[in-house]
Protein backbone atom coordinates (compact mmCIF):
# COMPACT_ATOMS: atom_id res chain seq x y z
CA UNK A 1 0.00 0.00 0.00
CA UNK A 2 1.17 3.55 -1.16
CA UNK A 3 1.62 6.31 1.47
CA UNK A 4 0.20 3.51 4.08
CA UNK A 5 0.56 4.61 7.60
CA UNK A 6 0.08 1.41 8.89
CA UNK A 7 3.64 0.88 7.39
CA UNK A 8 5.19 4.38 9.35
CA UNK A 9 6.70 4.07 12.49
CA UNK A 10 5.56 5.01 15.80
CA UNK A 11 7.84 6.91 18.82
CA UNK A 12 5.56 7.68 21.53
CA UNK A 13 6.25 6.82 25.18
CA UNK A 14 6.22 4.05 26.10
CA UNK A 15 5.78 1.88 22.78
CA UNK A 16 8.55 2.81 19.67
CA UNK A 17 7.57 0.20 17.00
CA UNK A 18 8.69 0.07 13.27
CA UNK A 19 5.19 0.18 12.23
CA UNK A 20 1.79 0.59 13.32
CA UNK A 21 0.25 -3.14 12.81
CA UNK A 22 -0.26 -4.70 16.19
CA UNK A 23 -0.81 -8.92 16.30
CA UNK A 24 -3.62 -9.24 17.79
CA UNK A 25 -3.70 -12.44 20.77
CA UNK A 26 -4.96 -15.77 19.57
CA UNK A 27 -5.56 -18.67 21.29
CA UNK A 28 -4.13 -21.28 18.57
CA UNK A 29 -3.75 -24.65 21.62
CA UNK A 30 -0.02 -25.96 20.66
CA UNK A 31 0.90 -25.64 24.05
CA UNK A 32 1.14 -29.84 24.78
CA UNK A 33 1.50 -29.64 28.63
CA UNK A 34 0.77 -25.92 28.76
CA UNK A 35 4.33 -25.38 28.10
CA UNK A 36 6.14 -23.10 25.59
CA UNK A 37 7.71 -25.52 22.47
CA UNK A 38 9.96 -25.19 19.45
CA UNK A 39 7.12 -25.00 16.64
CA UNK A 40 5.55 -22.10 19.17
CA UNK A 41 9.19 -20.39 18.83
CA UNK A 42 8.55 -20.18 15.26
CA UNK A 43 5.61 -18.68 15.17
CA UNK A 44 6.09 -15.73 16.61
CA UNK A 45 9.83 -15.36 15.38
CA UNK A 46 8.47 -15.23 11.59
CA UNK A 47 5.85 -12.83 12.50
CA UNK A 48 8.13 -10.75 14.21
CA UNK A 49 8.18 -7.86 11.10
CA UNK A 50 5.17 -6.40 12.90
CA UNK A 51 5.08 -2.97 15.34
CA UNK A 52 4.16 -5.39 18.11
CA UNK A 53 2.91 -8.94 18.58
CA UNK A 54 0.84 -9.60 22.02
CA UNK A 55 0.90 -13.22 22.58
CA UNK A 56 -2.06 -15.75 23.03
CA UNK A 57 -3.64 -15.95 26.23
CA UNK A 58 -1.35 -17.41 28.85
CA UNK A 59 -2.42 -18.43 32.56
CA UNK A 60 -1.20 -17.39 35.54
CA UNK A 61 -2.32 -20.73 37.07
CA UNK A 62 -3.85 -24.26 37.06
CA UNK A 63 -7.22 -22.54 37.85
CA UNK A 64 -7.09 -20.36 34.55
CA UNK A 65 -6.27 -22.88 31.97
CA UNK A 66 -9.42 -23.75 30.87
CA UNK A 67 -9.28 -24.99 27.04
CA UNK A 68 -6.65 -27.52 26.20
CA UNK A 69 -3.07 -27.25 25.09
CA UNK A 70 -3.29 -23.60 25.91
CA UNK A 71 0.11 -21.92 27.69
CA UNK A 72 0.75 -21.00 30.93
CA UNK A 73 3.50 -18.69 32.65
CA UNK A 74 3.48 -20.09 36.57
CA UNK A 75 6.57 -22.43 36.59
CA UNK A 76 9.92 -22.10 35.75
CA UNK A 77 10.05 -24.54 33.05
CA UNK A 78 6.91 -22.51 30.98
CA UNK A 79 8.89 -18.98 31.86
CA UNK A 80 12.27 -20.38 29.98
CA UNK A 81 9.86 -21.89 27.46
CA UNK A 82 8.58 -18.01 26.86
CA UNK A 83 12.34 -16.74 27.03
CA UNK A 84 12.84 -18.82 23.84
CA UNK A 85 10.28 -17.02 22.59
CA UNK A 86 11.06 -13.40 23.55
CA UNK A 87 14.65 -13.96 22.24
CA UNK A 88 13.60 -15.19 18.59
CA UNK A 89 11.16 -12.53 18.18
CA UNK A 90 13.94 -9.77 19.60
CA UNK A 91 16.27 -11.28 17.35
CA UNK A 92 14.66 -10.64 14.72
CA UNK A 93 14.35 -6.54 15.53
CA UNK A 94 10.78 -7.10 17.08
CA UNK A 95 8.48 -6.02 20.14
CA UNK A 96 6.23 -8.75 22.01
CA UNK A 97 3.75 -8.36 25.29
CA UNK A 98 2.54 -11.33 26.91
CA UNK A 99 -1.29 -11.77 27.54
CA UNK A 100 -2.06 -12.95 31.04
CA UNK A 101 -5.85 -15.13 30.41
CA UNK A 102 -7.95 -16.25 33.06
CA UNK A 103 -10.63 -18.58 31.98
CA UNK A 104 -12.07 -18.32 35.79
CA UNK A 105 -15.78 -19.80 34.51
CA UNK A 106 -15.21 -20.24 30.90
CA UNK A 107 -13.53 -24.10 31.75
CA UNK A 108 -14.53 -27.34 32.38
CA UNK A 109 -12.68 -29.49 35.07
CA UNK A 110 -11.37 -31.83 32.36
CA UNK A 111 -9.10 -29.39 30.69
CA UNK A 112 -7.81 -28.51 33.89
CA UNK A 113 -4.17 -30.12 35.40
CA UNK A 114 -4.17 -31.81 38.39
CA UNK A 115 -5.03 -29.29 41.56
CA UNK A 116 -6.79 -27.06 39.21
CA UNK A 117 -10.81 -25.94 39.75
CA UNK A 118 -12.95 -23.68 38.18
CA UNK A 119 -13.40 -20.49 39.86
CA UNK A 120 -15.58 -16.95 39.23
CA UNK A 121 -17.06 -13.99 40.98
CA UNK A 122 -20.36 -15.73 41.41
CA UNK A 123 -21.32 -19.76 41.11
CA UNK A 124 -22.89 -18.77 38.20
CA UNK A 125 -22.26 -20.74 34.97
CA UNK A 126 -21.58 -19.41 31.33
CA UNK A 127 -24.38 -20.70 28.93
CA UNK A 128 -23.22 -23.30 26.23
CA UNK A 129 -20.56 -25.97 26.38
CA UNK A 130 -16.86 -26.41 25.60
CA UNK A 131 -14.53 -28.07 23.72
CA UNK A 132 -12.91 -30.84 26.01
CA UNK A 133 -10.65 -34.13 26.05
CA UNK A 134 -14.21 -35.60 26.16
CA UNK A 135 -15.69 -33.76 23.24
CA UNK A 136 -18.66 -30.96 23.81
CA UNK A 137 -19.12 -30.59 27.67
CA UNK A 138 -21.00 -27.47 29.50
CA UNK A 139 -19.50 -25.10 31.01
CA UNK A 140 -19.18 -25.48 35.06
CA UNK A 141 -20.66 -23.95 37.67
CA UNK A 142 -17.94 -22.28 39.52
CA UNK A 143 -17.15 -22.22 42.81
CA UNK A 144 -17.41 -18.61 44.03
CA UNK A 145 -14.03 -17.45 44.95
CA UNK A 146 -13.42 -16.31 48.71
CA UNK A 147 -11.61 -12.71 49.30
CA UNK A 148 -8.54 -14.71 49.92
CA UNK A 149 -9.64 -16.66 46.50
CA UNK A 150 -8.98 -13.50 45.03
CA UNK A 151 -5.73 -12.09 46.52
CA UNK A 152 -4.68 -14.97 45.88
CA UNK A 153 -5.37 -15.12 42.06
CA UNK A 154 -4.15 -11.06 41.94
CA UNK A 155 -1.12 -12.45 43.37
CA UNK A 156 -0.68 -15.52 40.57
CA UNK A 157 -1.19 -12.47 37.98
CA UNK A 158 1.49 -10.55 39.87
CA UNK A 159 4.16 -13.78 39.52
CA UNK A 160 3.28 -14.53 35.87
CA UNK A 161 3.86 -10.65 34.93
CA UNK A 162 7.71 -11.19 36.92
CA UNK A 163 7.78 -14.34 35.04
CA UNK A 164 7.04 -12.37 32.03
CA UNK A 165 9.85 -9.92 32.44
CA UNK A 166 12.00 -12.59 33.22
CA UNK A 167 11.53 -14.24 30.43
CA UNK A 168 12.19 -11.13 28.11
CA UNK A 169 8.86 -10.05 27.41
CA UNK A 170 8.73 -5.93 26.39
CA UNK A 171 5.58 -5.60 28.71
CA UNK A 172 2.43 -7.89 29.81
CA UNK A 173 -1.07 -7.29 28.86
CA UNK A 174 -3.58 -8.25 31.32
CA UNK A 175 -6.85 -9.90 29.18
CA UNK A 176 -9.81 -7.94 31.14
CA UNK A 177 -12.46 -9.06 27.88
CA UNK A 178 -14.06 -11.81 26.01
CA UNK A 179 -15.56 -12.66 28.89
CA UNK A 180 -12.61 -14.23 30.87
CA UNK A 181 -11.74 -13.61 34.87
CA UNK A 182 -11.88 -9.83 34.96
CA UNK A 183 -13.98 -9.32 32.95
CA UNK A 184 -16.38 -11.77 34.70
CA UNK A 185 -16.22 -9.49 37.92
CA UNK A 186 -17.01 -6.31 35.82
CA UNK A 187 -20.17 -7.66 34.25
CA UNK A 188 -23.50 -7.89 36.20
CA UNK A 189 -24.54 -11.35 35.05
CA UNK A 190 -21.65 -12.80 35.79
CA UNK A 191 -21.00 -10.92 39.46
CA UNK A 192 -23.91 -11.33 41.88
CA UNK A 193 -21.69 -10.54 44.73
CA UNK A 194 -22.93 -8.41 47.58
CA UNK A 195 -19.25 -8.05 49.14
CA UNK A 196 -16.83 -4.82 48.10
CA UNK A 197 -15.91 -7.14 44.57
CA UNK A 198 -20.10 -6.57 43.57
CA UNK A 199 -22.78 -4.54 43.11
CA UNK A 200 -21.85 -0.77 42.00
CA UNK A 201 -19.44 -0.01 39.20
CA UNK A 202 -16.82 1.16 41.67
CA UNK A 203 -16.94 -2.67 43.39
CA UNK A 204 -17.56 -4.35 39.96
CA UNK A 205 -14.12 -2.51 38.91
CA UNK A 206 -12.32 -3.40 42.27
CA UNK A 207 -11.33 -6.51 41.13
CA UNK A 208 -9.41 -5.52 37.30
CA UNK A 209 -8.33 -1.90 38.99
CA UNK A 210 -6.57 -3.64 41.96
CA UNK A 211 -4.81 -6.21 40.10
CA UNK A 212 -3.86 -4.00 37.24
CA UNK A 213 -2.11 -1.67 40.34
CA UNK A 214 -0.57 -4.43 41.77
CA UNK A 215 1.27 -5.30 38.62
CA UNK A 216 2.43 -1.45 37.58
CA UNK A 217 3.81 -1.28 41.24
CA UNK A 218 6.31 -4.85 40.31
CA UNK A 219 7.20 -4.38 36.72
CA UNK A 220 6.46 -0.44 35.92
CA UNK A 221 3.47 1.14 34.26
CA UNK A 222 5.45 1.27 31.03
CA UNK A 223 5.16 -2.71 30.58
CA UNK A 224 1.78 -2.80 32.14
CA UNK A 225 -1.32 -2.95 29.25
CA UNK A 226 -4.88 -4.06 29.30
CA UNK A 227 -7.17 -5.33 26.80
CA UNK A 228 -11.07 -4.83 27.38
CA UNK A 229 -14.45 -5.39 25.21
CA UNK A 230 -16.47 -3.24 25.81
CA UNK A 231 -20.35 -4.76 25.27
CA UNK A 232 -18.68 -7.66 24.02
CA UNK A 233 -21.24 -10.64 24.65
CA UNK A 234 -18.91 -13.10 23.87
CA UNK A 235 -18.58 -15.81 26.47
CA UNK A 236 -22.34 -14.82 28.04
CA UNK A 237 -21.12 -11.67 28.99
CA UNK A 238 -24.33 -9.01 29.16
CA UNK A 239 -25.25 -5.81 28.38
CA UNK A 240 -26.88 -4.07 31.53
CA UNK A 241 -28.36 -0.89 31.97
CA UNK A 242 -25.12 1.22 33.77
CA UNK A 243 -22.66 -0.65 31.03
CA UNK A 244 -21.74 2.63 29.59
CA UNK A 245 -20.70 4.17 33.07
CA UNK A 246 -18.59 0.79 33.98
CA UNK A 247 -16.32 1.45 31.07
CA UNK A 248 -16.00 4.77 31.67
CA UNK A 249 -15.19 4.65 35.26
CA UNK A 250 -12.88 2.18 34.47
CA UNK A 251 -11.17 3.95 31.75
CA UNK A 252 -11.10 7.14 33.75
CA UNK A 253 -9.41 5.41 36.90
CA UNK A 254 -6.60 3.28 34.37
CA UNK A 255 -5.61 7.06 33.16
CA UNK A 256 -4.32 7.75 36.66
CA UNK A 257 -1.92 4.51 36.55
CA UNK A 258 -0.17 5.80 33.45
CA UNK A 259 -0.29 2.30 31.80
CA UNK A 260 1.35 0.99 28.36
CA UNK A 261 -1.94 1.00 26.35
CA UNK A 262 -5.59 0.19 26.22
CA UNK A 263 -6.24 -2.65 23.86
CA UNK A 264 -10.44 -1.75 22.53
CA UNK A 265 -11.62 -4.63 21.26
CA UNK A 266 -14.91 -4.36 19.13
CA UNK A 267 -16.39 -8.17 19.31
CA UNK A 268 -19.60 -7.38 17.39
CA UNK A 269 -20.60 -5.61 14.85
CA UNK A 270 -23.38 -3.76 16.70
CA UNK A 271 -20.88 -2.14 18.66
CA UNK A 272 -20.36 1.46 17.42
CA UNK A 273 -17.07 2.53 16.41
CA UNK A 274 -18.21 6.01 17.47
CA UNK A 275 -18.59 4.32 20.83
CA UNK A 276 -15.14 2.99 21.40
CA UNK A 277 -13.64 5.83 19.75
CA UNK A 278 -15.46 8.09 23.16
CA UNK A 279 -14.10 5.88 25.43
CA UNK A 280 -10.50 6.13 23.84
CA UNK A 281 -10.76 9.88 23.78
CA UNK A 282 -10.92 9.64 27.54
CA UNK A 283 -7.99 7.64 27.72
CA UNK A 284 -4.67 9.44 27.87
CA UNK A 285 -2.16 7.13 26.55
CA UNK A 286 -1.95 4.79 23.63
CA UNK A 287 -4.91 3.20 22.16
CA UNK A 288 -5.00 0.23 20.07
CA UNK A 289 -8.50 -0.51 18.16
CA UNK A 290 -8.78 -4.42 18.00
CA UNK A 291 -9.76 -4.97 14.07
CA UNK A 292 -11.76 -8.32 15.16
CA UNK A 293 -14.91 -6.80 13.15
CA UNK A 294 -15.38 -3.98 10.49
CA UNK A 295 -11.58 -3.40 10.50
CA UNK A 296 -9.83 -3.83 6.76
CA UNK A 297 -6.78 -2.34 6.15
CA UNK A 298 -8.92 0.29 4.73
CA UNK A 299 -10.73 0.92 7.62
CA UNK A 300 -7.00 0.39 9.73
CA UNK A 301 -6.02 3.18 8.05
CA UNK A 302 -8.40 5.46 8.81
CA UNK A 303 -8.61 4.64 12.02
CA UNK A 304 -5.01 5.73 12.27
CA UNK A 305 -5.17 8.86 10.47
CA UNK A 306 -7.95 10.14 13.63
CA UNK A 307 -5.00 10.41 16.65
CA UNK A 308 -1.59 9.78 16.51
CA UNK A 309 -1.45 7.62 19.55
CA UNK A 310 -3.85 4.82 18.17
CA UNK A 311 -2.72 1.74 16.84
CA UNK A 312 -4.17 -1.54 15.14
CA UNK A 313 -4.49 -4.71 16.37
CA UNK A 314 -4.91 -7.46 13.34
CA UNK A 315 -5.76 -11.23 14.15
CA UNK A 316 -6.82 -13.85 11.46
CA UNK A 317 -4.39 -12.09 9.01
CA UNK A 318 -1.38 -13.22 10.76
CA UNK A 319 -2.79 -16.81 11.13
CA UNK A 320 -2.12 -17.62 7.09
CA UNK A 321 0.18 -14.91 6.32
CA UNK A 322 3.23 -14.59 8.23
CA UNK A 323 4.67 -12.37 6.18
CA UNK A 324 1.89 -10.20 6.83
CA UNK A 325 3.44 -6.95 6.58
CA UNK A 326 4.99 -7.80 3.49
CA UNK A 327 2.12 -8.30 2.15
CA UNK A 328 0.95 -5.14 2.87
CA UNK A 329 4.19 -3.37 1.34
CA UNK A 330 3.77 -4.88 -1.65
CA UNK A 331 -0.27 -5.16 -1.98
CA UNK A 332 -0.04 -8.95 -2.74
CA UNK A 333 -2.91 -11.38 -2.26
CA UNK A 334 -3.08 -12.94 1.27
CA UNK A 335 -3.48 -16.82 2.23
CA UNK A 336 -6.88 -18.02 3.23
CA UNK A 337 -6.95 -19.94 6.43
CA UNK A 338 -7.77 -23.20 7.24
CA UNK A 339 -9.97 -23.07 9.85
CA UNK A 340 -9.82 -26.38 10.27
CA UNK A 341 -6.54 -25.87 12.02
CA UNK A 342 -7.02 -23.47 14.19
CA UNK A 343 -6.66 -25.23 17.30
CA UNK A 344 -5.20 -28.73 16.18
CA UNK A 345 -1.82 -29.58 17.76
CA UNK A 346 1.23 -30.30 15.34
CA UNK A 347 3.21 -27.87 12.60
CA UNK A 348 0.03 -27.99 9.78
CA UNK A 349 -1.72 -24.66 9.85
CA UNK A 350 0.44 -23.03 11.97
CA UNK A 351 3.81 -22.89 10.38
CA UNK A 352 2.83 -24.40 7.34
CA UNK A 353 1.31 -21.65 5.45
CA UNK A 354 3.47 -20.56 2.44
CA UNK A 355 5.17 -16.90 2.08
CA UNK A 356 5.83 -15.04 -1.02
CA UNK A 357 7.43 -16.29 -3.65
CA UNK A 358 6.43 -19.82 -3.12
CA UNK A 359 8.88 -20.57 -0.22
CA UNK A 360 7.56 -22.99 2.16
CA UNK A 361 7.82 -22.10 6.03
Amino acid sequence: MKNSKLLTAFNSKPLKLSNRVVMAPMTRCRAVGNTPNDIMVTYYALRAETGLIITEGVSPSKNGLGYPNIPAIYSDEQTAGWRKVSDAVHAKGGKIFLQIMHTGRIAHVLNLPKGGEVVGPSPIPAAGEIFTIEGMKAKAIPREMTKQDIEKTQNEYLRAAQNAIKAGFDGIEIHAANGYLPNQFLDKGSNRRNDEYGGSIENRCRFVLELTQKIVNAIGNEKTAIRISPLGQFNDMTVYEDINKTYNYLVEQLNSMDIAYLHLARMSNAISEEFLEGLASKFKGIVIFNGGYGYDLASAEKILSKNNRYLVSIAMPFVSNPDFIERIKLDAELNEVDESTLYTLGEEGYITYPILENSLI
